[in-house]
């Protein structure tokens, strides 16, 4: 399997996967649409790896917007056989010390989960995201690849903090992380809806990844948490919206891909955005398409934006009583090449374990092939927790 698109060079410390700008380097977010599409600048997380001495190595493929499980859907490179995502499997094989990645679905955590690396989707805002090949703006966010919690520390230490030409971003200058805080005493809650969820071996893991913290002193209970299907689905509502929205631009006259055939203004976009997009970005288009249109739109769209604060208010009320919630970060430790016509389905029910993060902009750290969930800024508290695993057996 080819992980990079592009291979800047052979000494670089950090990839970048293709959602993310490097300037001079293609980036086609997975998609024949932006093929050819090379940005005049870089991403602020980039410049900022770059100043701070780091080189980028390359781009890494992703399935096309990111919108698949790992990135098995790629205009650029097909995946047979057990599915990995490039990233990921670029950092597990040491080749390159981190990498970033764009989460939106949980792909990079279902990815670093399969490939045995940590991934940590940040705090909604707390890294920029101007430099990014936007769809679902409201929920996706730039974290970090890498073999271990200190290895996520320090790259976070770098790329985090205010950017003023991301108006998402939030005004805190820096922020510090720390992976080897006590972690005796902290209680963490292990959701039960969601470990039913996963196969034997999953829930294996989870439970030995449990004992481990317990090792540690760490408090682990299990607790019911019955909103968890209802963030999936007000999520996938949401991403799909936002996704239809910010995909319009590219119709063969602004921006992407031009078809070569078509006899009018009409079957140009037609035409264009036929050739242009995967059978999976066109389905989330026509579901996106669907929740905003006007008989609609009242009762989906909107809803789940009032949705979105019952799950935050829900998920206040845990991180209350616990530091941390432990689940699986997805069903089961393998995936297989399947047809994309399936595709939908699948990342749809896979995203039950991933999609809570995303609704609500809560940190989620990947470590052990398990997920750690925590309340906005605790990185530390997820990322000592996964740390002091880590450590054990040293």
């Amino acid at each position: 399997m080819s992980l990079y698109t592009t291979q800047l060079s052979e000494q670089g410390t950090v990839a970048v996967d293709d959602m993310i700008l490097v300037k001079g380097a293609q980036t086609g977010a997975g998609s024949h649409m932006l093929e050819g599409f090379k940005p005049l600048f870089s991403a602020e997380a980039v410049t900022r790896l770059e100043k701070s001495g780091y080189t980028i190595s390359g781009k890494t493929h992703v399935g096309e917007f990111g919108l698949d499980l790992v990135g098995e859907f790629s205009y650029y490179n097909k995946q047979e056989g057990t599915l990995k995502g490039a990233a990921a499997e670029l950092v597990a094989q040491g080749a390159v010390e981190a990498a970033l990645g764009v989460d939106m679905i949980g792909a990079p955590r279902r990815a670093a989960a399969l490939s045995g690396v940590d991934f940590l989707k940040p705090t909604y805002g707390t890294v920029s995201r101007y430099g990014i090949i936007s769809c679902a703006a409201s929920g996706e966010q730039l974290g970090v690849y890498a073999k271990n919690a200190e290895g996520i520390a320090e790259i976070m230490g770098v790329i985090a903090g205010y950017d003023e030409k991301d108006g998402t971003c939030l005004k805190e200058e820096s922020y510090t992380y720390d992976a080897k805080a006590s972690v005796t005493g902290k209680k963490v809650a292990i959701v039960k809806e969601l470990l039913e969820k996963a196969d034997d071996v999953t829930r294996a893991n989870v439970n030995a990844y449990a004992e481990k913290l317990r090792a540690n002193g760490v408090v682990v209970e299990e607790i019911s948490l019955d909103i968890v299907d209802v963030a999936n689905t007000t999520w996938q509502i949401l991403m799909t919206a936002e996704t239809c929205n910010n995909v319009s631009r590219y119709d063969g006259v602004k921006f992407g891909y031009r078809a070569k055939e078509y006899k009018n203004i009409d079957e140009l976009y037609v035409n264009s955005r036929t050739e242009g997009f995967n059978f999976l970005t066109k389905a989330v288009i026509l579901y996106g398409s669907d929740v905003l249109s006007k008989n609609r739109y009242d009762d989906c769209y909107g809803k789940a934006l009032k949705v979105r604060r019952v799950v935050a208010d829900r998920m206040a009320e845990v991180f209350a009583r616990y530091d941390a919630v432990l689940t699986p970060a997805c069903a089961k430790t393998a995936y297989e090449a399947y047809d994309m016509k399936d595709a939908f389905v699948k990342v749809f029910e896979e995203s039950i374990f991933t999609a809570v993060a995303n609704l609500i902009g809560i940190p989620a750290l990947v470590s052990g092939g398990v997920q750690l969930m925590g309340k906005q800024f605790s990185e530390s508290v997820l990322l000592s927790l996964a740390g002091s695993t880590e450590r054990i057996g040293e």
